[in-house]
């Protein structure tokens, strides 16, 4: 059975999720701070894979710490270098990223099957270049038809930002459009704020309304 658990960090209050089908391997997508390392650690949890959605520094300051005790790290092909700018939250702020490297990339619509649980790639630039989406369909009763994992690119009633880098609000329309396109309904997880379902949005984001 597929469990998702949320984290929300301290600083820019990024939202980290752990996915696991058997309590005992988990998926890690976006581990903002070193926290979310310790909060898996403390839970016992074994975690092989961390999925980031974009590399921005509020979304990957706990790779290090994952990576360092065993977990490779993926991201979009294109978003490498944006992941590797350990110096961007510096910028912002919030000083250095911890460094580490990209063990794989994928593609847009490719399936990863990590953990025992299938994610569909969705390329969704706009936020920063190489954005991703991920969806994971399933048929179990608190998840039906499934979840999709939006990073900064959708949150309940608002979109990701473009003025940042590698960022575009054309191509950010155009991920929006796909996103709004999906058939079925979704649980949507984002970066930051609240869970929402894909329906809603259509139904009540004024970016996706229309669409």
């Amino acid at each position: 059975m597929l469990n998702i658990g949320k984290f929300k960090v301290h600083g820019f209050s990024c939202n980290s999720y752990f996915l696991t089908t058997d309590e005992k391997n988990f998926v890690v997508i976006d581990p903002g701070q070193a926290e979310v390392y310790e909060e898996a650690k403390a839970r016992g949890m074994t975690v092989p894979f961390v999925l980031l959605t974009h590399g921005h520094f509020d979304h990957i300051r706990g790779c290090a710490r994952f990576q360092a005790a065993g977990a490779k790290i993926g991201c979009l092909q294109g978003e490498e270098d944006i992941a590797l700018c350990h110096n961007l939250g510096e910028v912002y702020g919030d000083g250095p990223v911890p460094p580490f490297k990209i063990d794989f990339t994928f593609q847009d619509n490719e399936l990863l099957t990590l953990c025992g649980i299938s994610f569909r790639v969705i390329a969704s630039p706009g936020h920063s270049r190489g954005g991703a989406c991920f969806l994971v369909t399933t048929k179990e009763k608190n998840y039906v038809p499934g979840v999709l994992f939006t990073g900064d690119t959708l949150f309940m009633d608002s979109v990701g930002r473009t003025d940042g880098p590698t960022g575009s609000e054309e191509e950010l329309f155009s991920s929006l459009q796909r996103l709004a396109a999906i058939g079925e309904d979704y649980l949507v997880f984002s970066g930051h704020g609240k869970q929402t379902t894909l329906l809603r949005e259509k139904r009540e984001n004024p970016f996706l309304r229309g669409l």
